[in-house]
This record gives structure tokens, C-alpha cells and sequence, in this order.
């Protein structure tokens, strides 16, 4: 089942999300843990993403999946239900992110290069692991959907509103060259 993504203006978006609880799960969707990653992960492929949290598609369930990219971890998929990160590396790193919330928008994003976190699966098995590059970062990312936050937070206006324009104008551009087909 793929769910719809809801728009960055939907107060859900901006909400930190309570722990989660499996039987809340079970009596609002009737599937299991399992099989609500499953749907999440055919979300995120529908849409081209390497992350996406459960209150982007409008679910309040402190849960997000990422992964699944070739070139990311060999294609390394997790799916994190009441991620925690317990610890950041102090060496930051600056990349270019985007969000299925925000499409055709990239902001250059500043976040430490490593963290240790801490998740249960989509068999409700705790994992704790290290994580550095990609992985730290889309983690991040994720995490901070959890708490309410999203990405466009962490920029200046200034830096914000350049971004936006470009983006206008992209998207612009794609709709006229879809109308000329």
C-alpha cells in the first residue's frame, strides 16, 4: 500500500511524535509493525526517497525507514520504530539535502558526521549501531521529522528564500516541458 505524502503546510509535519506503541498500530491500521514498514518503504520508492517518517505521510507513529539506495550502504535498508540517538561525533559536515516534504528543494545542511543510535526494527528487535556518512545523515534527518522539526528550519531566511526561487524555477521548467509532450 503506498501512502500519501502530505503537504509541508499540514500541522502534522511540525509535530513531535509520541513513542510508539504496537497495539495503537494494530487497532487504527489492523497490520502489523512489519507490514507497515513494508508499506512505508514502497512509499519511499514511489516517491524516489532514501528516508521517509511515518508523520510525513500524516501516520503519528515515532517511525521512519530509510535506506534501500544501491550506492548507499550496498542497499541497506532500516526501518526504525522509537529511534533515540545517543551520542554525535563533534566533526560536522556540511551537505546538500532534500525532503519528499519539500520537493525539488536542496539545502546545504550542516550536521555531525557520525552518531550512535538506537531503534527498534520492523521485528520490534532493539538495534544499536554506529552511524557515519550517508547513513548518519539520512538518520538525522529522520529523526528530526520525529521531533517536530524539518529541514528548512536549519537554514538562514536569506539562504532559505534563494532556494525556494530556484526551486520555483525548476519546477517551472518541468511543467513546461511536460506540456510540450
Amino acid at each position: 500500500m503506498i501512502y500519501e505524502l502530505i503537504p509541508p503546510s499540514d500541522p502534522r509535519v511540525l509535530t513531535m511524535i509520541a513513542p510508539f506503541d504496537e497495539k495503537i498500530l494494530q487497532e487504527e491500521e489492523k497490520i502489523s509493525p512489519k507490514e507497515f514498514s513494508d508499506n512505508m518503504f514502497e512509499t519511499m520508492q514511489q516517491y524516489g526517497g532514501i528516508g521517509l517518517s511515518a508523520n510525513q505521510v500524516g501516520k503519528s507513529y515515532r517511525m521512519f525507514v530509510m535506506g534501500g539506495h544501491p550506492q548507499i550502504e550496498s542497499g541497506k535498508k532500516r526501518t526504525c520504530y522509537n529511534p533515540v540517538i545517543k551520542g554525535y561525533s563533534k566533526e560536522l559536515i556540511r551537505f546538500r539535502e532534500g525532503c519528499l516534504t519539500f520537493p525539488y528543494l536542496f539545502l546545504d545542511i550542516k550536521r555531525p558526521r557520525a552518531v550512535a543510535v538506537e531503534y527498534y526494527d520492523e521485528n520490534m528487535t532493539k538495534v544499536e549501531e554506529n552511524l557515519t556518512g550517508m547513513s548518519s545523515r539520512i538518520f538525522q534527518h529522520e529523526y528530526d521529522h520525529m521531533q517536530g522539526i524539518v529541514f528548512t528550519e536549519k537554514v538562514s531566511k536569506f539562504k532559505l528564500k534563494w532556494e525556494m526561487d530556484k526551486r520555483k524555477k525548476s519546477i517551472n521548467k518541468i511543467q513546461k516541458q511536460l506540456k510540450r509532450k
